[in-house]
């Protein structure tokens, strides 16, 4: 009977673990967790209750437990959450390769020439007049 352990071809996804199987980012956030859910619940006991004090306490932990354990493409989620500002706040949105549609142009000169033209024909009554120049 032979022992086999599976070992990952792509060792750069394995991370180091601090304590109880956790890395350092999480039991970070994990405290922060714990240190701003605690007094929230107890807080709030007294004035939501039990159910509403438990529900605001997810609420408040959630966020820490996101950072904590979201990671995409090999980027934290703040890191991605900053890709998302920079692109969409502090990024210009100026295209810079805005190609010119010639045709639409073209169209518009048109349409400008023969509105030109009638208003030129309503203002002569609507008579035609031969100019041979």
């Amino acid at each position: 009977m032979a022992i086999s352990v599976a070992v990952p071809k792509d060792l750069s996804g394995i991370k180091t673990k601090v304590a109880l199987n956790l890395t350092k980012r999480q039991i970070i956030c994990f405290s922060g967790a714990i240190i701003t859910a605690t007094p929230t619940y107890f807080l709030t006991r007294n004035i939501l209750g039990t159910s509403g004090s438990t529900f605001l306490l997810m609420l408040v932990a959630m966020p820490f437990f996101f950072f904590a354990m979201y990671s995409r493409d090999g980027f934290p989620a703040e890191k991605i959450l900053m890709f998302m500002i920079r692109q969409k706040f502090l990024t210009p949105g100026i295209r810079p390769y805005k190609s010119q549609n010639l045709y639409a142009r073209l169209e518009d000169k048109e349409r400008i020439r023969k509105e030109v033209h009638y208003l030129e024909e309503q203002k002569r009554g609507g008579r035609k007049e031969n100019r041979s120049e």
